[in-house]
C-alpha cells in the first residue's frame, strides 16, 4: 500500500488513490461494499463515452470482490484551475462546448460493464428531477423556518416545481452527464477529458449547458455566460432558441436549488462545512435566472417570502 497516495475527492462517497507505476500512474477508485454497484455504472458510462471518441478514463483492472477498480490517471490539472488563471476563458469554453456537442450526439443507451452485465442509461424522469429539487426542502428549510412553516412551504414548493417541470419544452432524448462543469473536466496532454460521469441519464438537451454556465464553483460574468450560451446556440441545427432558453433557465434554477440542499447535507451529515461557503453563489445564480421568465412568478414570490435575504444577497 506504500505506492498509493490519497487523492482529495469532491462531494463523492468514493475514495480515490493515485498508484505509482513504473511507466504511468493509475487511479484506484474504492467504494464501500453497499456502493460497489456504482463502480459497474462508472465503467459502463466511461465505455460509452470512449466508444464515441470522448476522452474518459479507461478501465485498467478490477477487483470488484475487494470493492475497487483501477482506471487511467488523468492527472491533477482541472479545467477549473486552468480557467482561474486564464485571461481568455471563452477560448476554453468554446472547446468545452465542442465536447458537449459530441456528448449530445451519443446514441448508445446500452453497454456491458466489466462483469459482462448489460447496463441501460436511465431516463431523467419527472420524478427524479422533482426528488432532486426537493433536496432543498429536505436539508435547507430548517435553517430558517419553523416546523409548521416547513410543512406549508413544502406543499407550495412541490406544486410549483411540478408545474415548472411540466413547462419544459424539450423531450428527454440526449445523453446528459448530469454534473457537467469545469471541475469534472481535466486537461490531459492538451486535450479535455471528462470524469465523474456515473450519474449520466437520457435527458433534456439544456441540462448540461445550464450546469456548465451556471456553475456554483466558478464565478463568471453575465457577459461571458451570454457568450457561451450564444456560441452553443450557433453550433445547433434547427433549434428553437426561445424553447431552449426556457428549459435552460428552469433547469438552472432547479439544479441550483438541488445544490443548496446537497451542500447543506454535506455540511450537516458528513461534516464537509467548506461547501457552505458556495451556497450564497447558488442563490445568486437563482436570482440571475428567476427574473427572466414569467414562469417563475410563483417560485419568486415563495422564495422572496421565506428567503428574501438569501435571494438578494450580494
Amino acid at each position: 500500500m506504500r505506492d498509493l497516495k490519497r487523492i482529495k475527492g469532491d462531494a463523492s462517497f468514493r475514495k480515490f488513490f493515485r498508484k505509482k507505476n513504473k511507466l504511468k500512474n493509475s487511479v484506484i477508485v474504492y467504494a464501500k461494499k453497499e456502493k460497489t454497484k456504482n463502480l459497474l455504472i462508472y465503467d459502463a458510462i466511461n465505455k460509452i463515452l470512449i466508444k464515441n471518441k470522448v476522452l474518459a478514463p479507461k478501465l485498467l483492472s478490477e477487483k470488484y470482490n475487494r470493492n475497487y477498480i483501477e482506471i487511467q490517471d488523468f492527472g491533477n490539472q482541472r479545467i477549473f484551475d486552468v480557467l482561474r488563471k486564464s485571461n481568455n476563458k471563452f477560448l476554453y469554453f468554446k472547446k468545452i462546448i465542442k465536447i458537449l456537442n459530441q456528448i449530445q450526439r451519443i446514441r448508445d443507451k446500452n453497454i456491458k460493464n466489466f462483469k459482462d452485465q448489460k447496463y441501460t442509461i436511465p431516463k431523467y424522469s419527472k420524478k427524479m428531477l422533482l426528488d432532486e429539487t426537493n433536496l432543498f426542502c429536505d436539508w435547507y428549510l430548517d435553517k430558517k423556518l419553523s416546523k409548521k412553516n416547513i410543512a406549508s412551504f413544502r406543499k407550495r414548493f412541490d406544486k410549483i416545481v411540478k408545474n415548472l417541470i411540466l413547462n419544459l419544452k424539450f423531450k428527454n432524448e440526449v445523453f446528459v452527464h448530469r454534473d457537467f462543469h469545469v471541475s469534472n473536466l481535466m486537461l490531459v496532454n492538451k486535450q479535455i477529458g471528462v470524469i465523474d460521469s456515473q450519474d449520466a441519464v437520457i435527458g433534456n438537451k439544456a441540462y448540461d449547458l445550464a450546469s456548465l454556465i451556471d456553475d456554483v464553483r466558478l464565478k463568471t460574468s453575465i457577459i461571458l455566460k451570454k457568450k457561451i450560451f450564444n456560441f452553443y446556440i450557433k453550433k445547433q441545427n434547427k433549434l428553437s432558441v426561445d424553447k431552449f432558453k426556457n428549459d435552460f433557465e428552469i433547469l438552472s434554477i432547479l439544479r441550483n436549488l438541488k445544490i443548496i440542499g446537497i451542500f447543506t447535507r454535506l455540511a450537516k451529515r458528513d461534516g464537509k462545512k467548506n461547501y457552505l461557503k458556495l451556497i450564497p453563489h447558488a442563490w445568486y445564480l437563482i436570482r440571475v435566472r428567476i427574473n427572466n421568465n414569467r414562469v417563475f412568478k410563483d417560485l419568486k414570490y415563495l422564495l422572496n417570502e421565506n428567503f428574501r435575504e438569501e435571494l438578494h444577497e450580494n
